[in-house]
Order: C-alpha cells, then structure tokens, then sequence
C-alpha cells in the first residue's frame, strides 16, 4: 500500500506544481476521474448507485470494459483521498489537462445523465459544477448537451 500511497502523492506533487506539465492521457484520465469522485463524495454520501455512474462515465469516455472502468475508479478513489482542497485540485486539473479532455468529460457526464432520458435537477447541478471546475462555460457545456442529443 505504500507504494500505491507514494505513487498517489507524486502524482499530486507534479499536478500541483506550480507550473504543471501536460498530463499522459493515463494520468489525465486518472486525475479527471478522481475530480468526479471528489464531487459525488462532496455531499457527504457516496453511495453505490454515485460508484456506477462513475463507473459508465469512464467506460463511455475511455472505452473501457467494466472491470477496467472499476479499477480506474478505485485508483481515482485513493487519489481523490490524497488530493488537496477541490479550488487547488480543480486549479491544477484545468492547468494540466488539454480543454478538448475536460469538454469529452462533460460530454460523457451529459450522456450518462441523458441515458434515462430525464434530465434531473441534481444532474444539471452536478453537471454545472463540475464544468465550471474545470473551466468549461456554460455555452460549451451547452453545445456538448447537444452533440449528445443529436446522437440518441
């Protein structure tokens, strides 16, 4: 578990060095992941049905099975433990990760909250959030909305 907990605190180290350097695609797909979980932890539960969504989130985004798709979360989980305060976690996400990764996140975040063809209040919150987090405006998460639904 140590090596697991110096690997996390490295990752957090060159995330939130003052001048970061561009993340991996691995990484950034990691760091992007524990953001999600650090805001379904925010409300205080984190319950099953918040892990599956994670879970469909990175499996829609990254092309992953759903064992790959846990695993990731799992790591995203430690990380998200380990990450500092979500203003300098979201700071140093936005520095580090290319804008066209953080719109795929919300593009798959729309298409995980259109899945069930409701668009519930707590998503369109959430999903506000966590666009404005990682610096995309309303009208790009908007525009995502839409290529989503012109999808379906």
């Amino acid at each position: 578990m140590d090596y697991m907990h110096d690997m996390f605190s490295d990752f957090i180290n060159r995330l939130t060095h003052p001048a970061p350097a561009p993340l991996q695609d691995a990484d950034a797909r990691l760091a992007l992941t524990a953001l999600l979980v650090r805001v379904a932890r925010s409300d205080g539960s984190y319950d099953q049905e918040e892990r599956e969504r994670i879970d469909r989130i990175a499996a829609t985004r990254y092309d992953l099975s759903a064992s790959g798709a846990a695993d990731l979360r799992a790591q995203a989980e430690e990380l998200e433990s380990q990450a500092p305060d979500t203003v300098r976690f979201t700071r140093a996400i936005k520095d580090a990760v290319a804008y066209d990764h953080r719109i795929a996140v919300i593009e798959a975040l729309w298409e995980v909250a259109l899945a069930d063809g409701v668009r519930e209040a707590e998503e369109d919150s959430l999903l506000r959030l966590v666009a404005s987090l990682l610096g995309i405006s309303d009208v790009d998460s908007a525009m995502a909305r839409q290529r989503i639904e012109a999808k379906k």
